[in-house]
């Protein structure tokens, strides 16, 4: 299993109407990539799955990320997660 980039393209339902987004994010499958998509806007703009619509999802090609936050997150060897006993 390997981490991929997807960019996912949609709209969800606001006060003023539908938005549109569209974000890259990072995922081992297209389902997992639509799931986080569904956390991250549903949670940063409290708004209910039905009330988003998923229009595309497409595995990227890491060069051509806009994000430097997940550039750099990919460029890394290994990740070490401190004071997490639930990992063991």
């Amino acid at each position: 299993m390997s981490v991929k980039v997807y960019k996912v393209k949609g709209k969800f339902r606001d006060t003023d109407g539908w938005k549109k987004f569209e974000k890259e994010v990072t995922a081992i499958s297209e389902k997992d990539a639509v799931e986080k998509t569904y956390t991250q806007i549903g949670g940063l703009h409290r708004v209910k799955r039905r009330l988003i619509r998923i229009e595309d999802v497409r595995e990227e090609d890491p060069a051509s990320l806009s994000s430097k936050e997940l550039i750099q997150l990919l460029s890394l060897d290994k990740l070490v997660v401190l004071g997490n006993e639930e990992l063991r």
